[in-house]
């Protein structure tokens, strides 16, 4: 059964040899998903939402009032092709997710985030496929089977170097910092290691925000090739 969503352009499976990404399944993805980052909060250290306690948590608080309701954004699961056939995908093993972010149509640009690879996943070739995959589909033009925006953005907590250096090694330039630009509710979360205002609730943090992006210019004066050279690694 198809998943609902009303994201402002059209949703197709991304694959290559080695990571697919279909669109994410409150039914077939979210259970498994689900039992990996209950145990591992300090995955979403450094966003503003989660972590998620339960199935139904993530389900009620992220899926249906974010990801399958906003027009500007759609959320993936992430399968490991090269991982033996599970029961979540008949092709693999369910890594992750990751999500296109504040998409326009009208301004032809979108984000790459919400970013969560499982633990065991991590720091392997499935994160580089995954977001070449979306890379490709976002600023190839039509007639390459891409959308043709002009434009995809990454944002990532100042504190989270790796994030940084993920963005920065596929291409992404670093265009600024937003200084105090969210407030991070939770143990778990990690601000920007200054103090807050008067007044702030207990328990509150501040994050500071790297921006980087990267163009439709930058994808067609070299970075298809890197972001390809790159995805064609091997070990």
């Amino acid at each position: 059964m198809s998943q609902p969503h009303n994201f402002c352009f059209p949703i197709r499976t991304l694959s290559n040899d080695r990571v697919k990404l279909v669109p994410f399944s409150a039914s077939t993805h979210a259970p498994t998903f689900t039992s990996h980052i209950i145990t591992h909060p300090s995955l979403y250290a450094h966003m503003p939402l989660g972590p998620y306690t339960s199935t139904s948590e993530f389900i009620t608080q992220f899926l249906e009032t974010t990801s399958f309701l906003q027009q500007g954004y759609f959320t993936f699961a992430v399968i490991d092709k090269t991982r033996p056939p599970s029961p979540e995908d008949e092709e693999g093993e369910l890594a992750g997710m990751m999500s296109f972010m504040d998409t326009s149509p009208v301004h032809l640009s979108t984000e790459i985030g919400c970013i969560v690879i499982l633990p065991q996943y991590q720091r392997t070739h499935v994160t580089t496929n995954a977001v070449g995959l979306m890379l490709r589909y976002a600023l190839d033009g039509p007639e390459e089977g891409g959308i043709g925006l002009r434009r995809v953005q990454w944002r990532a907590s100042a504190m989270n170097e790796a994030s940084v250096r993920t963005a920065e090694r596929l291409g992404f330039r670093r265009e600024g910092v937003m200084r105090w630009h969210m407030v991070l509710r939770g143990e778990t979360k990690v601000g920007n290691g200054r103090g807050v205002p008067r007044g702030a609730e207990e328990g509150e943090k501040g994050r500071d925000t790297v921006v980087l992006g990267l163009c439709w210019d930058d994808w067609e004066l070299g970075g298809r090739e890197r972001v390809g050279g790159l995805m064609e690694r091997r070990g």
